[in-house]
This record gives C-alpha cells, sequence and structure tokens, in this order.
C-alpha cells in the first residue's frame, strides 16, 4: 500500500537521521519574504526546484569554464560540471550526516554567477568593474537568486532561505563585501557552514578531474607528463590496467579512482577534524576559523602537485591562453558599446539605468550571457553584414 510521505515526516527524518552538526530544514531562518511552507518539500528542496527551473541555470548549458563553447561538443560546460559536482557533493554529505538537500541546493547555485567564457570572462569583468563595485562571481550569484531572476508576483529574486543564500559564500570577507553593497544582511562567521564546505572542496574534486579529462581529450595534456604526478602515477599502478585496454577506457578507470580516493580521503580527514573540534551543532562550526572539511595532508600536498600541473600545463597553454584572451576582447568590446550607447540594451535593462546605474546594468547583462550569445552579440556590433 503507498503511503504519502509530507514534509513533516521529512523533517522528522532529518532530526533523526543526520548528524547533530547538521543543518536541518526545519530550523531554517526563513526568507526575506514569508511564503507557507509546502506540503510535501523541505525548504531546502524548494530552494533546489527554485534554481533547476531558473533561467541562469538552463544558461549553464552554454557557459564554459576553460575551453570555449564553440570548441567541441565533449567538453565539460558549467551545467555539466555543476551536476557532476552535485553528485559527489552529495555523496560526501550523506556520509558525514549532513544535510544532503541543502548541499545539492548550493552545489546546482554556485556557479549561476559566472559570466561567460569561464575565468577569462570573470577577470575581464572585474577589471571593467574596478571602479564601480567590483565584480565577484559568488556575490553574483547571490544576485541573481535575490534580485535577477523575475518569476514571482510579490518579489524579485527566488526567495531562498538564509541557508541558500550564505551558503554561496566560500569565506568570511564576501558577507561584508554583500552588505557594504546592500545585498541583505547576513551574520558574521569564521568559516561556512558544514554543508558549503563540502560544496567548495567537492568543486574543486569535479573541476580538478574534468579539467585533466578534457585536457587529455583536447590533445593538450599527455599521459606520460601525468605520469610524473605522485597521485596519477599510484592510482595507475594500483588499477594494473592490461595495454589492451582502450586508451579512453583507461582515462576514465583512472579519472574514476582518483575520485574515489580523493573523496574517501577527504571522508576520513574530516571525520577526524570534527571530532578533534567537538563541534555539537552547525552553528558552532562556523565559528571555528578554519575549514573541518578538508583533505589529509599527504593527499593534500599530491593534489597542490597535480593543481600547479594543471596551471602549468593546461590553463597556461598557448591555445587555452589564446582563447582566454580572445574572450576577454570580446566582453571588453562589447562592454563599451554598451557604455557609449546604452539605448542598445534591452529595454528591461533600460529600465534599470537610473536607479542601478549603467556600470551595473551592463555588468549584470553580459554576466548573464552564454559563449554563444556573447559571440553573437560581437558580430551583430562588429561585423558590418551580419543582421543585427
Amino acid at each position: 500500500m503507498f503511503h504519502n510521505i509530507d514534509r513533516i515526516a521529512m523533517e522528522g527524518e532529518e532530526k533523526r537521521s543526520l548528524a547533530p552538526y547538521a543543518t536541518l530544514s526545519w530550523q531554517s531562518r526563513g526568507r526575506v519574504y514569508p511564503e507557507s511552507e509546502h506540503a510535501y518539500r523541505t525548504a531546502f528542496q524548494r530552494d533546489r526546484d527554485r534554481i533547476v527551473h531558473s533561467t541562469a541555470f538552463r544558461r549553464l548549458e552554454y557557459k564554459t569554464q576553460v575551453f570555449v563553447n564553440h570548441e567541441g561538443d565533449y567538453y565539460r560546460t558549467r551545467l555539466t560540471h555543476s551536476l557532476e559536482a552535485s553528485q559527489i557533493s552529495r555523496s560526501i554529505a550523506k556520509a558525514l550526516g549532513l544535510n544532503s538537500d541543502l548541499v545539492e541546493t548550493i552545489t546546482l547555485a554556485h556557479d549561476l554567477g559566472h559570466p561567460p567564457f569561464g575565468h577569462a570572462g570573470e577577470d575581464e569583468l572585474r577589471q571593467l568593474m574596478k571602479d564601480n563595485g567590483g565584480f565577484d562571481h559568488n556575490l553574483q550569484s547571490l544576485r541573481i537568486v535575490d534580485y535577477l531572476e523575475e518569476r514571482y508576483l510579490d518579489f524579485r529574486g527566488l526567495n531562498l532561505t538564509y541557508e541558500s543564500r550564505v551558503g554561496l559564500f566560500k569565506h568570511p570577507e564576501l558577507v561584508k563585501e554583500a552588505q557594504a553593497r546592500g545585498m541583505g544582511k547576513f551574520e558574521p562567521f569564521k568559516s561556512p557552514s558544514l554543508e558549503s564546505q563540502v560544496v567548495d572542496l567537492a568543486d574543486e574534486i569535479a573541476y580538478d578531474n574534468h579539467d585533466i579529462d578534457d585536457g587529455l581529450t583536447s590533445g593538450l595534456l599527455s599521459e606520460a607528463d601525468l605520469d610524473k604526478l605522485a597521485l596519477w602515477k599510484s592510482v595507475r599502478k594500483r588499477l594494473k590496467l592490461g595495454a589492451s585496454v582502450k586508451p579512453e577506457v583507461r582515462r576514465y578507470q583512472v579519472i574514476r579512482a582518483l575520485i574515489n580516493l580523493e573523496v574517501t580521503d577527504l571522508l576520513r580527514q574530516s571525520e577526524k577534524n570534527i571530532r578533534k573540534a567537538g563541534v555539537k551543532t552547525a552553528h558552532q562550526a562556523t565559528q571555528i576559523d578554519r575549514f573541518l572539511i578538508s583533505f589529509g595532508p599527504e593527499v593534500k600536498a599530491d593534489r597542490d602537485q597535480l593543481r600547479d600541473f594543471l596551471k602549468e600545463k593546461l590553463y597556461r597553454h598557448y591555445r587555452v591562453v589564446r582563447m582566454t584572451d580572445k574572450a576577454r576582447r570580446f566582453i571588453r568590446a562589447i562592454f563599451q558599446v554598451y557604455l557609449e550607447r546604452p539605448e542598445q540594451l534591452p529595454p528591461g535593462s533600460q529600465q534599470r539605468l537610473k536607479k542601478e546605474g549603467v556600470h551595473r546594468v551592463i555588468c549584470d547583462y553580459i554576466a548573464g550571457m552564454t559563449d554563444r550569445y556573447a559571440q553573437g552579440e560581437y558580430k551583430k556590433f562588429f561585423e558590418p553584414f551580419e543582421k543585427v
């Protein structure tokens, strides 16, 4: 016989099954605009669903990290990365007894504020906005869920819970910056919630390993170079993959084992840290001035070596440098066109110019673009025979 499981039952299950230091949905500080609770979803599940149905989330499909969208269909996008990071973060959260719904929510929202063209786009917008309030993708994610999304009759934004919103901040300095910009009131913390810490490191695990995969697929990285790294070499040796194994299968198996090794180490070290710190409540964890979710010293050292390798061999590869430099020129040129003639902005953006200022409105508009849309705008402005 089928039995309905309502929100009250789900909240009761959280109380029974989660660790004492987990963030519980029924203890949420609520939303900026009060709403009645949903009958069959917890507050954090509702937040997650609002993010999944948002315009900004759909746009992640055509926003890239390292390789610009037109370089190929098989490279990661912000959307596929967010889904892969979500899988890792949920697994970690469940193993540690943390709130996996809140973790999933923060993971799916953490990249919403990224502009087109990956880190190059963010670097350029930061430079263009340095004298006009600055740009940070974490704060832009908050701006999207608090203000830029328009879906409801009574308020702008998605009206997420306090915990989902503050979970977008990776470090305490962002709280001060958000409040200085009038982006809401947040209680100061020394470290983000344990759920937010899980998202931060799951994000790192996902993009490090997936950048290796994309780098190998593109030919910018070689397995011969990776064999010089302690982490890669030890995992590959342990797998004992024969010469008959196809290269793409071998690569997948090594990357899969790498992710598993890092997650396992993270769980072991984090459990030790939490136990040693004597953390008993979710709030207590935020008053400790270091991450309790962390890797062990040996794996951390190996990961640092891996990340230095990626920086040198992939992110500074001449083809990637060409892509990023071209991307920055696109954004700079488009920004300047709008700045000189703001009437070329769409009507919705023009309506906000007097209240929010031309620089912030242009920044919001460009940050919301996909790679393809930004390339299309550039063509419309600078190629004489392109339709506008």
